[in-house]
Protein backbone atom coordinates (compact mmCIF):
# COMPACT_ATOMS: atom_id res chain seq x y z
CA UNK A 1 0.00 0.00 0.00
CA UNK A 2 2.88 2.25 0.76
CA UNK A 3 3.67 1.84 -2.91
CA UNK A 4 0.50 2.78 -4.06
CA UNK A 5 0.51 5.89 -1.88
CA UNK A 6 4.16 6.86 -3.30
CA UNK A 7 3.01 6.74 -6.46
CA UNK A 8 0.12 8.92 -5.80
CA UNK A 9 2.09 11.54 -4.39
CA UNK A 10 4.71 11.50 -7.15
CA UNK A 11 1.56 11.92 -9.61
CA UNK A 12 0.37 14.38 -7.42
CA UNK A 13 3.37 16.62 -7.28
CA UNK A 14 3.08 15.95 -3.60
CA UNK A 15 6.31 13.53 -2.90
CA UNK A 16 8.59 14.99 0.37
CA UNK A 17 11.60 12.52 -0.73
CA UNK A 18 14.59 14.19 -2.71
CA UNK A 19 17.08 11.46 -1.82
CA UNK A 20 20.61 11.91 -2.51
CA UNK A 21 21.78 14.29 -5.19
CA UNK A 22 21.51 11.22 -8.09
CA UNK A 23 18.01 10.48 -6.56
CA UNK A 24 17.07 14.41 -6.85
CA UNK A 25 18.31 15.06 -10.00
CA UNK A 26 15.98 11.43 -11.60
CA UNK A 27 13.45 13.37 -9.21
CA UNK A 28 13.42 16.56 -10.66
CA UNK A 29 13.51 14.96 -14.30
CA UNK A 30 10.23 12.79 -13.36
CA UNK A 31 8.33 15.58 -12.38
CA UNK A 32 9.49 18.11 -15.31
CA UNK A 33 8.40 14.85 -17.53
CA UNK A 34 4.55 14.76 -15.31
CA UNK A 35 4.40 18.31 -16.15
CA UNK A 36 4.84 17.99 -20.01
CA UNK A 37 2.35 15.08 -19.52
CA UNK A 38 0.43 17.23 -17.68
CA UNK A 39 0.59 20.12 -19.96
CA UNK A 40 -0.79 17.80 -23.02
CA UNK A 41 -3.49 16.71 -21.10
CA UNK A 42 -4.58 19.70 -20.13
CA UNK A 43 -4.11 21.24 -24.01
CA UNK A 44 -6.41 18.03 -25.05
CA UNK A 45 -9.07 19.16 -22.65
CA UNK A 46 -9.36 22.60 -23.24
CA UNK A 47 -8.89 22.26 -26.90
CA UNK A 48 -12.46 22.95 -28.23
CA UNK A 49 -14.73 25.76 -27.16
CA UNK A 50 -17.26 23.02 -25.37
CA UNK A 51 -14.72 22.17 -22.62
CA UNK A 52 -15.70 26.05 -20.42
CA UNK A 53 -15.82 24.73 -17.64
CA UNK A 54 -12.83 22.51 -17.74
CA UNK A 55 -10.89 25.53 -18.67
CA UNK A 56 -11.87 27.49 -15.77
CA UNK A 57 -11.04 24.77 -13.41
CA UNK A 58 -7.83 24.26 -14.64
CA UNK A 59 -6.91 28.01 -15.88
CA UNK A 60 -4.40 28.90 -13.28
CA UNK A 61 -3.02 25.55 -12.96
CA UNK A 62 -0.20 26.18 -15.21
CA UNK A 63 2.91 25.02 -14.63
CA UNK A 64 2.19 22.41 -12.26
CA UNK A 65 -1.11 21.72 -13.11
CA UNK A 66 -1.95 19.97 -9.40
CA UNK A 67 -5.54 20.65 -9.50
CA UNK A 68 -5.49 18.25 -13.14
CA UNK A 69 -3.31 16.08 -11.24
CA UNK A 70 -5.38 15.04 -8.14
CA UNK A 71 -8.52 15.00 -10.33
CA UNK A 72 -6.23 12.55 -12.65
CA UNK A 73 -5.55 10.78 -9.59
CA UNK A 74 -8.51 10.41 -8.00
CA UNK A 75 -10.22 9.30 -11.38
CA UNK A 76 -7.46 6.72 -12.15
CA UNK A 77 -6.42 5.15 -8.83
CA UNK A 78 -8.43 2.13 -9.08
CA UNK A 79 -6.63 1.33 -12.33
CA UNK A 80 -3.10 2.18 -10.63
CA UNK A 81 -4.14 -0.46 -8.10
CA UNK A 82 -5.56 -3.14 -10.72
CA UNK A 83 -1.57 -3.03 -12.59
CA UNK A 84 0.14 -3.27 -9.35
CA UNK A 85 -1.71 -6.19 -7.82
CA UNK A 86 -2.47 -7.38 -11.91
CA UNK A 87 -0.75 -10.98 -10.46
CA UNK A 88 -2.01 -10.49 -6.61
CA UNK A 89 -4.15 -13.57 -7.73
CA UNK A 90 -6.63 -14.44 -4.86
CA UNK A 91 -4.83 -12.12 -2.46
CA UNK A 92 -6.51 -10.39 0.18
CA UNK A 93 -5.18 -7.31 2.38
CA UNK A 94 -4.44 -8.10 5.93
CA UNK A 95 -6.70 -5.52 7.33
CA UNK A 96 -10.84 -4.69 7.21
CA UNK A 97 -10.72 -1.81 5.03
CA UNK A 98 -13.25 -2.28 2.88
CA UNK A 99 -16.94 -1.90 3.08
CA UNK A 100 -16.47 1.33 5.67
CA UNK A 101 -13.94 -1.54 7.24
CA UNK A 102 -16.14 -4.26 7.55
CA UNK A 103 -14.82 -6.87 5.06
CA UNK A 104 -11.24 -7.36 3.79
CA UNK A 105 -10.21 -7.07 0.21
CA UNK A 106 -10.64 -10.14 -1.92
CA UNK A 107 -9.57 -11.59 -5.38
CA UNK A 108 -6.17 -9.34 -6.30
CA UNK A 109 -6.67 -7.15 -3.48
CA UNK A 110 -9.60 -4.92 -4.65
CA UNK A 111 -12.81 -4.42 -2.45
CA UNK A 112 -15.92 -5.80 -4.04
CA UNK A 113 -16.76 -2.16 -5.45
CA UNK A 114 -13.47 -2.41 -7.18
CA UNK A 115 -11.68 -0.03 -4.82
CA UNK A 116 -8.10 -0.48 -3.86
CA UNK A 117 -8.55 -1.38 -0.29
CA UNK A 118 -6.23 1.40 0.94
CA UNK A 119 -6.28 5.16 1.74
CA UNK A 120 -2.58 5.67 2.40
CA UNK A 121 -3.05 7.58 -0.91
CA UNK A 122 -4.98 10.61 0.77
CA UNK A 123 -2.80 10.30 4.13
CA UNK A 124 -0.01 13.20 4.23
CA UNK A 125 3.21 12.00 3.29
CA UNK A 126 5.62 11.39 6.17
CA UNK A 127 9.26 10.96 6.03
Amino acid sequence: ARSFADIGDIVRGRDLYFGNSKEKNRRENLENNLKEIFKNIYDDLTKDNDNAALKTRYQHDAPDYYQLREDWWEENRRQVWKALTCDAGGGTYFRFTCSNDTTLAHKNCTCISGDPPTYFDYVPQYL
